[in-house]
């Protein structure tokens, strides 16, 4: 079934606490569907990671734990609990297990899990695609396709028989498929459930043996047959040929069309993230304390110098700098943040964007209509490249967010479709190549830098773009490249804290005096082999 990026699934979302949206929130999301695979009791969890794989080195210090665990708990993915994910699965009674050994993943965020209780053992593996997305490919060792935006109802039989028709002339579906593995199920993909009425009937069948019913974890479902106006940047610029819409309404089109909402209502979906942005900065602007970083409030001590005086002049880039840095000190002590367009770029887009608008004293509209183009932009690179930065790096990450940025700043100065897409084009082709080094497995640092150079980076490439600087390469084939790039960056530079900074003698030193007591902590409650 063909799907296409939604600008509130893949690219401006999920709502979060900590500090990897491909760490924390997609492994919260994957739990939260083991949890329904298993009617909500689990009692014993084996999890494998592939030692090749980002996961491996990375799923305690980025939150894979703290978000599988809380989603095994059914919790949400800004649940105030989750730092506490410890205590509360060990008072849960949940046995875990963890080892990393070769399991033949050929994606650096796979989840092979083996989930149990007394009345049952199934197999699932998923993987963390970026951004908070996933996909299950395994269910009992039968191929499948999940991401979570559909009511999933699997219905583990013996044999199929009738029972696909039985459904179709009851119901209707999205899509329904026979899966073969160890068990071998009915997958119904749809925007509801099987009633109970129906399952009670389907139950009543010699060759039914469970229904099992997965609920969706994405804000904005698919459906069959889904359309969308256009997939690339060429695609939309005929669409507009006679429309002569500015970027921010041509991603409502989009959105619209594709999630099935009406346009008023994609305005005031962005409206309220843009509300949760501004919180999340003013929260950090007040300082924040958390003990498991690296970095203090960074911000309050750019906010004093800035108010002194004492800075370089600049009442704009200073202000995008400070709220920038508010904004990833929230996501580092656990506060609640969007991922724009992930958790360790949530910095970025919101601070140029909010930082700029709060500067020129703009409203509110006008800055949740720089978000919607800056989330236009963002599914072009969804759609062609990716957001993961165990796939392609930081450039994938603050160099998106810089791009997305640098589009919605020219709207803000009432710029043209063309000069918002030359601006994220430039902003784009600057952060080529960015690796991914965290220091100590923590999203902090260099990312806190990171963040504010694609803020920065954004204001310089919309001004470029506004007095039409000619970017040469059109939008879509600097999405190809950052594709292909981002396929050539070593592993070592992918979000593996192999490589870089990560592996300098001071970061080396940091890691070993943050990891102590995480390392203690954690031997009580489960077993790491």
């Amino acid at each position: 079934m063909k799907t296409y990026p939604s600008i509130f699934n893949d690219v401006i979302g999920p709502v979060m606490r900590g500090p990897s949206s491909s760490h924390c929130a997609a492994s919260l999301r994957i739990g939260r569907i083991c949890r329904d695979l298993m009617d909500g009791d689990i009692q014993e969890v084996y999890i494998e990671f592939d030692p090749n794989g980002s996961l491996a080195t990375t799923h305690k210090g980025q939150g894979s734990d703290m978000g599988l665990f809380g989603g095994f708990l059914g919790w949400e993915a800004y649940d105030e609990r989750l730092p506490e994910y410890l205590r509360a699965t060990e008072e849960a009674g949940m046995k875990i297990n963890i080892e990393i050994h070769p399991i033949g993943a050929t994606h650096p965020n796979t989840y092979k899990l083996t989930l149990k209780n007394r009345e049952e053992v199934r197999e699932l593996t998923a993987i963390s695609t970026g951004g908070g997305m996933i996909e299950i490919i395994e269910i009992d060792g039968a191929k499948v396709s999940m991401a979570g935006d559909f009511y999933q109802t699997l219905v583990f039989v013996n044999a199929p028989g009738n029972i696909i028709p039985f459904i179709e002339k009851s119901m209707p579906c999205d899509e329904i498929t026979i899966r073969k593995g160890t068990s071998d199920f009915i997958e119904i993909k749809a925007n509801q459930f099987l009633t109970d009425s129906l399952c009670k009937e389907l139950l009543s069948m010699d060759e039914v043996l469970f229904i099992k019913k997965m609920n969706p974890v994405l804000p904005v479902m698919s459906r069959k047959d889904l359309t969308v106006p256009f997939i690339t940047c060429e695609e939309m610029l005929e669409y507009n040929k006679d429309k002569n819409h500015a970027l921010w309404e041509l991603a409502i089109d989009y959105e619209s069309i594709r999630g099935n909402i009406p346009r008023e209502e994609v305005f005031e979906k962005m409206r309220a993230i843009v509300e949760i942005m501004q919180n999340s900065i003013n929260l950090g602007l007040k300082g924040t304390n958390y003990a498991d970083r690296i970095l203090g409030p960074q911000s309050v001590g750019f906010q004093k110098q800035m108010n002194d005086k004492k800075l370089v002049e600049g009442d704009i880039l200073n202000q995008v700098i400070l709220y920038t840095s508010a904004m990833m000190e929230v996501k580092s002590s656990m506060g609640v943040v969007v991922a724009a367009p992930t958790a360790g770029s949530c910095g970025a887009l919101p601070g140029a964007i909010i930082g700029i608008g709060t500067t020129l004293s703009l409203s509110q509209d006008e800055m949740v209509k720089a978000m919607l183009a800056a989330g236009m932009i963002g599914v072009f690179i969804a759609a062609h490249a990716t957001f993961a930065a165990e796939v392609g790096g930081c450039m994938a990450e603050c160099g998106s967010g810089s791009g997305m940025a640098a589009a919605g700043i020219v709207g803000l100065k009432k710029g043209t479709l063309d000069q918002s897409l030359a601006a994220a084009s430039m902003a784009l082709q600057s952060s080529l190549g960015m690796i991914c080094d965290m220091i100590a497995d923590r999203v902090e640092a260099p990312c806190l830098n990171r963040n504010v150079m694609a803020a920065t980076n954004a204001i310089s490439c919309a001004n470029m773009a506004l007095s039409d600087y000619n970017h040469l390469i059109p939008l879509d084939e600097v999405i190809e490249t950052m594709k292909k790039v981002g396929d050539a960056i070593p592993n070592t530079l992918r979000c593996t804290g192999l490589g870089g900074l990560a592996i300098t003698k001071t970061a080396k030193k940091i890691e070993a005096m943050l990891n102590q007591h995480e390392i203690d902590t954690a031997k009580t409650f489960f077993k790491v082999c």
